[in-house]
């Protein structure tokens, strides 16, 4: 399997990080198997980051493989959601946008892709009105709707398939809102998805 991840999919969140905001096609990064992070295992902070960043993603779990596949029927390829986090070493990514070179370091760090169990999408009413947040020892730091998404789930769909073949089990992250912050170390991060709490996890 594979993770392919989505930057700047939500007006603010470019904003925040004084970024342009997309208009014709999705920032496209990805992040090795060895980045997930299951069953709220904890999160050990690396050392080699003093700037590591928490983001809060809806996450598409893909149900078949595809390539090329047309916008209008990029729904049956992914038939159930979670949440994940994008963590993020913010001061690699900056020193490496700087000099215009990729952002693996920064993204595809082991650990770097804590992710929820998965539920049907088909319990939704409408995809497009979820709501989602991370809350940090209590407190929210991150609060979105899919009401904002620049970029579609079928229009990711369809675009990624038509560069990278998708395969069944593989995860697509789609963008994070505003709100971004720095994590440290005892930080407990709670993710939910509507009112369902689906992730719970230690920084440690």
């Amino acid at each position: 399997m594979k993770i392919i991840a989505i930057g700047r999919n939500y007006a603010e969140h470019a904003k925040e990080l004084n970024n342009p905001v997309p208009t014709a096609a999705p920032v496209i990064f990805m992040k090795p198997d060895t980045a997930l992070l299951k069953d709220n295992k904890p999160f050990y902070h690396p050392d080699f980051s003093e700037d590591i960043h928490h983001e809060i993603e809806i996450v598409l779990k893909v149900c078949k493989e595809g390539k090329h596949i047309n916008e209008k029927f990029a729904a049956d390829y992914f038939d159930e959601i979670g949440l994940g986090v994008d963590f993020t070493a913010r001061d690699i990514q900056a020193k490496h946008k700087e000099k215009g070179l990729p952002w693996e370091l920064a993204k595809a760090f082991d650990g770097s892709a804590p992710i929820s169990d998965f539920l049907p999408k088909s319990q939704f009413a409408d995809l497009y009105d979820l709501n989602f947040k991370l809350d940090v020892n209590g407190q929210t730091r991150q609060a979105g709707t899919t009401k904002d998404l620049l970029f579609k789930f079928e229009f990711i769909i369809a675009f990624v398939s038509k560069y990278i073949t998708l395969k069944k089990g593989d995860l697509i992250f789609t963008g994070t809102p505003q709100g971004v912050a720095k994590v440290a170390v005892g930080d407990r991060l709670e993710g939910y998805l509507e009112d369902q709490k689906m992730l719970d996890f230690y920084v440690k």
